[in-house]
């Protein structure tokens, strides 16, 4: 049984998550000859705030001001 988890950034719509999660299906299905219905993908969409490159958060790399400085 194929499992796939992908991890992206958050701010898409249901139509588009219900697409990547068929389009991702129908790769796994014919890339291992795997039943559809054997085919498990779960999506986790991560906060902006939650997800870095560099020293930056995406939210700061979109124009969000950074947190304030604890301590």
């Amino acid at each position: 049984m194929p499992f796939v988890q992908i991890s992206i950034a958050e701010g898409r719509d249901p139509d588009q998550i219900r697409a990547l999660i068929g389009g991702v299906t129908d790769a796994v299905a014919e890339s291992l000859s795997a039943p559809v219905e054997s085919i498990r993908v779960i999506v986790t969409e991560v906060p902006l705030t939650h997800w870095g490159s560099g020293s930056a958060t995406l939210a700061e790399k979109r124009g969000a001001p950074p947190p304030p400085a604890t301590g």
